[in-house]
């Protein structure tokens, strides 16, 4: 059904089981599928598409050539950028943005590149007011909590957990069923291995330079953080470092120098203690 008071392109297509809500715009080539519901005031740019049974809060905008798959749920206000594509099931909540273009002030050492679109696989969990990047992907299952930032060209594998109000700037990589909790700052060029444990306000740094001298530019490196390493709340990981295999990083530490595999470590400057105990080492 088609409210009265949308507007339809003549080359649209809408299904008949499709609902258009009141004051919906659906531009030229746009797609709308079977079950799919507006509500009052979207937006479907040219060939965008809400595929099957796709929800649409009120007010949330396709931009041109955007895809949302069946059974995507999408809040209110929610902005999919231009050639974005939502994958089936995906939850978005209210006012995201997804697929923002690049943008870099004119001394950041980040060079704004055409990286593609923001893809987002099946069954991913969007929180209220998150912003990611276009040329990033997220892959099945991925939750991102509310106000979390992922800027471009990140990797995010199945599974991850990144927690309300997180920064995650350029260029990161992150493995399978880690998880960032809430207000950890994740600098550019990371590395994080599967299994990786990051709790709130972790600080991460990339820049020994801390923006001067144009060498800088050909060093910037963030941490490598190896599987199932563990980093309390609060510690401080300084540029380029290792954090090894299974390795444990103390609450409020400040890691200046790589870090042993299987180490506690503990301070200012942060020293390994002793081992991890066999009894918190996963199989």
């Amino acid at each position: 059904m088609i409210d009265e008071n949308a507007v339809v392109a003549a080359d649209a297509v809408v299904d008949p089981a499709a609902a258009v809500g009141p004051f919906c715009v659906v531009g030229a080539r746009a797609r709308v599928g079977a079950g799919a519901r507006l509500e009052a005031g979207c937006v479907l740019a040219e060939g965008a598409s809400a595929g099957p049974d796709a929800r649409l809060g009120p007010y949330t905008v396709l931009e041109a050539g955007s895809q949302v798959g069946a059974g995507a749920a999408l809040a209110c206000r929610v902005t999919v950028c231009a050639g974005t594509v939502v994958g089936d099931g995906a939850v978005i909540g209210a006012g995201a943005v997804l697929g923002r273009p690049p943008l870099a002030a004119a001394a950041s050492t980040v060079r704004a590149t055409d990286s593609g679109p923001l893809i987002l696989a099946e069954h991913c969990v969007v929180g209220a007011g998150a912003v990611v990047y276009a040329g990033t992907r997220l892959a099945k299952n991925v939750f991102l909590g509310d106000g979390a930032l992922v800027r471009e060209n990140c990797g995010v594998a199945e599974r991850a957990v990144i927690g309300s109000g997180c920064i995650v700037e350029n260029d990161v990589q992150i493995g399978r069923s880690v998880k960032i909790q809430s207000g950890a700052y994740i600098t550019a060029h990371m590395t994080i291995e599967d299994e990786v444990f990051i709790a709130p306000m972790v600080v991460t740094t990339n820049d020994n330079f801390m923006g001067r001298t144009e060498k800088r530019f050909a060093l910037i490196k963030g941490a490598t953080i190896r599987r199932r390493a563990r980093v309390g709340g609060g510690a401080v990981l300084l540029p380029g470092i290792e954090v090894g295999r299974e390795s444990f990083i103390a609450a409020g530490a400040v890691v200046t120098k790589d870090a042993g595999a299987g180490k506690v470590l503990v301070g200012h400057p942060a020293r390994e203690r002793r081992d991890v105990p066999e009894d918190e080492l996963l199989p």
